[in-house]
């Protein structure tokens, strides 16, 4: 939701590229690990959706990044999102190495 607020004040020119692309990637982190946590009977199922889910938060990153770049968002801003995203990538890290735990 932050990156949904901060993409509101990007230029228009970017509402169909760098605006849309920011805001589908990361509504896709939530929505694979929604899969990911439905798939949990079928482990290369379960794994499939998490890795879905680090690539986009990935991608999120590199738009992170550009939006940085083009002086949309602010330096301090980035930081943070880009952080949270480091975290989200830690947990899905773990959770593909490990998805016995989670498996039903």
């Amino acid at each position: 939701m932050d990156i949904f607020q901060m993409t509101k004040n990007f230029p228009k020119e970017e509402r169909y590229s760098l605006t849309d692309q920011m805001r589908r990637s990361s509504r896709s982190v939530c929505a694979n690990m929604a899969e990911a946590w439905r798939k949990r009977r079928y482990q290369a199922a379960f794994i499939a959706k998490l890795s879905d889910c680090e690539a986009e938060a990935a991608e999120t990153q590199v738009w992170i990044k550009f939006a940085v770049k083009c002086a949309y968002l602010e330096r301090d801003q980035a930081k943070v999102l880009y952080s949270t995203y480091n975290q989200v990538l830690s947990g899905l890290v773990h959770l593909i190495k490990s998805p016995k735990t989670w498996l039903l």
